[in-house]
């Protein structure tokens, strides 16, 4: 950040404007979108109270809370989430913190109680395993051939990580780390030269086709380019990794720092009442186990490192200087509290294990730590000129089948029916087929039934699939979602 006191200046002016203005010309004036989107506005009036501490800012916040919509009645009250077409994508996204953002004036327990259900009640009526929701750009349900707006992934995370540091919840951030490393980069090109305005959790094919979407976009919705489907996505989608980048640490109230997100960084910060310390984070994480910090610092100083330990995360390991410090289980943040000395370093160890969890049809999603897994489909692109508005445009046609379902032995015992395999040699920028560093080799076997439909895979057979016994098992390769553009990542199960 800049520091630039000019900011300041223009946005005590705004929100003196503000302040005058929403009395007659509320919020939802021009659009109900306005109150819906209320959240963000009311961030941004803390976030400047926090730095001047002008009264009438408060005052402000009261106004903006009350003009937008009620999300703490929705959630709490009424049905909405489990009703289709209730929401836009993206102002769930974005609509879903303002509850605990107002809490933070008022903390009264039912903000927090409103957010918990909405997010038990996404899960439960429109989740996906990317960790999305189907909603293109309604929300309407959890089949994995349901849309999900790349806005809505770049806006979820932002809530994220504004609702991370009020509740301290460890479920939010697994749920961050999960959209961040799986949901985001699928949806962009390699070269950020194109975007998909929606993908799909099971995507075969990418083609400009009038899929089963609410907002079709003359067929281009799917297709990666500028301005496909909607251009506020080109807009929007820049702000994904900056934005994560900046909470991967936090400061703490006893004075010292948190690492909540694990990415090859380096943070300078003060702790224990003023001290300058940096940490220098070095890892492969979310493509291997181990993350190491080393410190720099001026001299010996004492203050609590806090490490999160995801849920997913059954034992992890600690150590400081080489010598085991804890060996804490998962969903917890650990605080290690020390007397640090200049060139520690604190080695951060998270086993990965295989495991399944179940969602639309009874259907199977395999992770691994933090990655969802999805079948691998070899890709031919296709570039397309464009003759309207919607310019330019890439498509994506499979070369390989997608119809595999998993062998419900592999299934119920994931650590002996997948074997995972790890090549170190493949350090070029991750994001795409050809650089996958891990994949899963399992055993499945086709579903001949299962077949296009509308250019989308065909509704998911349930599970388990019994009728196959006969049939012959193939081999099956499983590569981390974030890598793939053709995918099932929501298999059937066979018997």
């Amino acid at each position: 950040a800049t520091r630039d006191q000019r900011v300041i200046d223009l946005m005590l002016r705004y929100s003196r404007y503000q302040l005058k203005t929403l009395p007659v010309t509320p919020l939802g004036n021009y659009s109900w979108w306005g109150s819906q989107r209320g959240g963000d506005n009311l961030l941004v009036v803390y976030w400047l109270y926090n730095i001047t501490g002008e009264k009438f800012l408060l005052d402000l916040a009261e106004i903006i809370h009350k003009q937008s919509h009620d999300w703490t009645g929705t959630f709490l009250y009424t049905k909405a989430v489990s009703t289709p077409y209730s929401f836009h994508c993206v102002n769930l996204a974005q609509g879903i913190k303002e509850p605990l953002i107002y809490y933070q004036q008022h903390p009264e327990e039912k903000y927090v109680e409103a957010v918990n259900r909405a997010f038990g009640d996404i899960h439960l009526y429109l989740g996906q395993a990317n960790g999305m929701y189907g909603a293109d750009e309604l929300t309407r349900g959890n089949d994995p051939v349901l849309g999900s707006e790349l806005c809505s992934t770049v806006e979820m995370m932002y809530s994220l990580e504004n609702m991370i540091p009020i509740t301290g919840k460890l479920s939010m951030m697994d749920h961050l780390e999960k959209l961040a490393y799986n949901s985001l980069p699928a949806q962009i090109e390699r070269n950020y030269m194109g975007r998909q305005y929606y993908q799909q959790a099971n995507q075969v094919m990418v083609s400009r086709h009038n899929r089963n979407f609410v907002t079709p976009y003359d067929g281009t919705d799917q297709c990666f380019g500028v301005l496909t489907g909607f251009p506020c996505c080109t807009c929007n989608m820049h702000q994904g990794w900056p934005k994560f980048v900046q909470n991967l640490w936090l400061a703490t109230d006893d004075q010292g720092v948190a690492a909540l997100q694990y990415s090859s960084s380096e943070v300078t910060t003060e702790v224990a009442g003023g001290t300058k310390i940096k940490f220098i984070e070095e890892t492969n994480y979310p493509f291997e186990n181990t993350v190491r910090f080393t410190l720099r610092s001026g001299g010996k100083v004492r203050f609590p490192l806090h490490l999160r330990i995801p849920a997913w995360c059954k034992k992890a390991t600690i150590k400081v200087n080489g010598e085991i410090w804890d060996e804490p289980a998962g969903n917890q943040v650990v605080r290690v509290n020390r007397v640090w000395t200049n060139g520690d370093v604190v080695e951060l160890d998270m086993p990965m294990e295989i495991s399944t969890s179940r969602w639309f049809n009874n259907s199977i999603a395999v992770e691994r730590g933090p990655l969802l897994y999805a079948l691998r489909v070899e890709e031919n692109w296709k570039n397309v000129k464009g003759t309207d508005k919607y310019g330019d445009y890439r498509e994506v046609h499979p070369s390989s089948p997608w119809n595999f379902g998993l062998l419900e032995e592999a299934i119920k015992s994931p650590q002996t029916g997948f074997e995972v395999r790890i090549n170190r040699h493949k350090k070029t920028y991750p994001w795409s087929l050809e650089n996958a560093p891990i994949e899963l080799v399992t055993k499945g076997k086709r579903i001949p039934e299962w077949q296009l439909y509308n250019e989308s895979a065909g509704p998911i057979p349930y599970s388990p699939i019994s009728y196959l016994k006969e049939k012959e098992p193939e081999t099956v390769r499983l590569v981390p979602y974030g890598f793939t553009v053709l995918r099932i990542s929501q298999f059937p199960v066979v018997k």
